[in-house]
């Protein structure tokens, strides 16, 4: 084969046509890969769940204690997709000079998916973030919960997700979305 050799005042460069040839290929190849859409899969017997509903504080004590004295920091009785109670257990907490309150902790769901199947328990990590006035009133808040894989029990055996939770300063109301995956 022919090579192509160019020369410039201070460099020559040698250009074989195989090397094109490859890099032609190449990028013909990683060209149609781009158009193929990517699909994650998951495994059939997984049940994949967007979930929302509202969480208010349990103050008629519909909820019991029998997840024990460490996760009675607060409580929230769950409605809509989650059916139950959300004990929490505080572990750090620290509010900054400007009224900025950061918080992490983790919490036990004990209930169901959706009102259906078996009850059961997950486990969430959970970083909490809000904003207060001098006065300490919050304006708004909101907290990230990833459920701890390996975590849940009964209906909840095998969970993994994330419940995301918004603060409704003026109902005492937190609204969550997320996902659950189950299986």
């Amino acid at each position: 084969m022919d090579t192509l050799t160019t020369t410039t005042a201070s460099t020559t460069t040698v250009r074989e046509p195989a090397i094109w040839a490859a890099r032609a290929i190449r990028a013909a190849l990683v060209a149609s890969l781009a158009s193929v859409p990517l699909t994650l899969t998951t495994p059939a017997n997984a049940v994949m769940d967007q979930i929302s509903g509202v969480g208010v504080l349990d103050t008629a004590d519909q909820c019991n204690d029998a997840v024990g004295s460490d996760f009675m920091d607060f409580t929230l009785v769950m409605t809509g997709d989650l059916e139950g109670c959300l004990y929490t257990n505080i572990e750090t907490a620290k509010t900054t000079p400007s009224g900025v309150y950061l918080e992490t902790g983790e919490e036990i769901f004990v209930g169901s998916l959706n009102g259906v199947g078996v009850a059961g328990t997950f486990t969430t990590t959970y970083k909490f973030e809000a904003k207060f006035a001098p006065d300490g009133s919050e304006i708004h808040g909101r907290c990230q919960h990833p459920i701890v894989d390996g975590s849940g029990t009964g209906g909840f055996e095998g969970a993994s997700g994330r419940l995301n939770f918004k603060d409704i300063v003026e109902t005492g109301e937190f609204l969550y979305k997320g996902q659950v995956d189950v299986g």
